[in-house]
């Protein structure tokens, strides 16, 4: 199948609606909750009613791709989505209630029956330890078999909308001894006994956003809470609590991709008004330097852009995707870093003050390229696609 990148009439609705709500929602209070960190956004309660209305529709969406039919489904959905309330602000965004990245999780590799019972949960995701960041292999939370119950233990960080949330989807794993292959992810109410908040973050950005330290003391949850097959495979790894970067990395690019199209639209704002024309028809050497800046930085936002559009519409059609996914999140958070950096360096002292919003939007930008695997790691993950080595061969 080859991807048609002219978006269908179907998404337009989608695009429209989330542009409407970044534009008269987001950016009226964006400053107002980088201001208040930790406070509850409550205009976003009507949001997170359309967002739980929109879930139901995903499951028929896609269910050509199985008969070998092109989707555009939920994937290109979600980062349609995801660019354009990310112009609006990207903390807001992952406020949003019945939107959580545990939620993309469970449609990653829920099955039918969990995907109908966790329908209208707003669902955190809690992966990160105090021992470990980047290697997700390296989970020392426990879940252990007892009777018809798992029993968890551990500690979770960085876990966002974690103070929010209804529940969370925790990975945890079932015998240290086995290594990555025993990690699984289960869906844990938060409500129930042995969870405990135990701190919120204070952060350089995405102050709209809760970010929490999570306790599992001897919670216990119904066996059917985990996702995906029950069995150890040695053999397969931990490909099935994997697969939920796939899904989700692409939305982390598109949000990078929303924020840096803020970034470029104030940066053209900028330059105009101090009498310096973009022109696309003459070479950007020949213009000013601040100008060459531009289109360059420019370039990189569309890149980044027709990457994740790629990588979504991959999942969308039941394509393995783990290497394009990885490609769009290092590519866009490399991108929107710079982008916004250097429009407060051009920007100069307006751009550096709370008058405008690229000093926030430069220090929201740096976590798109930390979260849901750094740099470091995409480039990893690609090196071991491309070079067709695994993660023994190549750490």
């Amino acid at each position: 199948m080859a991807i048609n990148l002219e978006l269908p009439e179907k998404l337009n609705s989608t695009v429209e609606r989330a542009r409407l709500a970044a534009e008269h929602i987001f950016r009226p209070i964006s400053r107002k909750y980088d201001k208040a960190e930790h406070e509850y956004p409550t205009e976003l309660d009507e949001l997170g009613k359309i967002a739980k209305q929109a879930r139901s529709g995903d499951k028929d969406a896609d269910k050509g791709a199985d008969k070998g039919e092109t989707v555009n489904g939920a994937n290109i959905r979600s980062v349609l989505n995801a660019r354009e309330l990310s112009w609006g602000d990207v903390g807001l965004m992952l406020s949003i209630p019945y939107q959580g990245l545990g939620n993309a999780a469970i449609a990653a590799v829920a099955n039918d029956e969990q995907l109908e019972r966790f329908a209208d949960v707003w669902a955190a995701m809690a992966i990160t330890e105090p021992s470990f960041g980047s290697d997700s292999a390296a989970v020392s939370t426990t879940a252990v078999l007892d009777g018809d119950e798992y029993v968890i233990n551990g500690e979770k960080i960085f876990v966002t909308a974690g103070s929010r949330a209804d529940h969370v989807v925790v990975w945890a794993t079932l015998d240290k001894s086995v290594g990555r292959a025993a990690i699984k992810s289960f869906v844990v109410p938060l409500n129930s006994t042995g969870v405990t908040v135990a701190r919120l973050e204070e952060k350089l950005g995405l102050k709209a956003s809760d970010t929490a330290v999570i306790v599992f003391d001897d919670v216990r949850v119904p066996a059917e809470n985990l996702l995906g097959s029950p069995d150890i495979e040695v053999r397969k790894g931990f490909g099935g609590v994997m697969q939920t970067f796939d899904n989700t990395r692409p939305v982390v690019a598109a949000m990078a991709v929303g924020l840096g199209r803020a970034a470029l639209e104030e940066l053209r704002r900028m330059l105009e008004e101090a009498g310096h024309e973009i022109d696309y028809d003459r070479p950007a050497a020949a213009q000013h330097a601040s100008v060459a800046d531009f289109i360059r930085l420019e370039s990189d936002w569309e890149a980044s852009w027709m990457l994740a559009l790629r990588a979504a519409w991959m999942a969308d059609n039941k394509t393995p995707n783990s290497a394009e996914a990885s490609m769009s999140k290092a590519k866009a958070g490399r991108m929107v870093t710079e982008l916004t950096n250097k429009a407060v360096e051009i920007g100069s002292t307006a751009a550096f003050s709370e008058t405008e919003l690229l000093e926030k939007w430069a220090r929201d930008s740096k976590i798109l390229d930390i979260f849901e695997g750094t740099q470091q790691i995409q480039q990893l993950i690609i090196a071991r696609k491309v070079l067709g080595k695994n993660s023994a061969d190549l750490k």
